[in-house]
């Protein structure tokens, strides 16, 4: 049912109007990686994460699409367990280190498949993704702290 829900609203983003800047996304989706996350463990929400990286790629995307998000949901993940792990700092600071990282993992992908400097392009990704971070990670607290699951 997650990867259900969280291909829906990677669709539903599909539909937003976009921002002019290409690769600023919101990441709707990660609203159910980050509450995987908090709820079931960091493998169900590996596992979620990852099949709809495949499964919107497989359905709406190309190779090239697949490889970006695959590069970008293994990054943010990693990122997001350990930060997580250290119970430290609550879902918005996860969710922010899971946009900038998803971010760059899509820039080091693209300087893999490009062969040239794509860097440059970074600091606007980080601030893209430390924005969508916040918005999704507040939404995320919220979900984390009133659904529960027994």
């Amino acid at each position: 049912m997650c990867v259900a829900l969280a291909m829906i609203l990677s669709y539903v983003e599909s539909l937003l109007p976009s921002v002019g800047i290409p690769g600023v996304k919101l990441g709707l989706a990660n609203l159910v990686v980050i509450f995987a996350l908090y709820k079931l463990g960091w493998g169900e929400a590996a596992g979620i994460s990852l099949l709809r990286v495949f499964l919107v790629a497989l359905l709406f995307g190309h190779a090239a699409s697949l490889m970006y998000s695959a590069a970008g949901a293994v990054l943010s993940l990693l990122g997001m367990t350990l930060l997580k792990k250290t119970d430290r700092l609550g879902c918005v600071a996860v969710s922010v280190i899971g946009g900038v990282l998803h971010n760059i993992g899509q820039i080091l992908m693209a300087w893999l498949l490009m062969g040239q400097n794509v860097m440059y392009y970074l600091p606007v990704l980080i601030f893209s993704g430390t924005a969508a971070g916040v918005a999704i990670g507040v939404v995320s607290a919220l979900l984390v702290k009133r659904i529960d699951l027994r």
